[in-house]
């Protein structure tokens, strides 16, 4: 396994925790979802275009 597919991974996790599905966080929108899907957007171009 490559460093890229584990951060991959790492960040896909994050984002599935990231949904707001406990009652104290749902509160916070979609937030926490949509900056890590954010950062899951960008390590897909970077790996696309073989930048990482």
């Amino acid at each position: 396994m490559t460093i890229s597919t584990v951060l991959l991974v790492i960040l896909v996790l994050f984002l599935v925790g990231a949904l707001p599905t406990w009652p104290h966080s749902k509160s916070w929108g979609y937030a926490p979802s949509g900056i890590s899907g954010l950062l899951v957007l960008i390590l897909v171009i970077l790996l696309l275009s073989g930048r990482l």
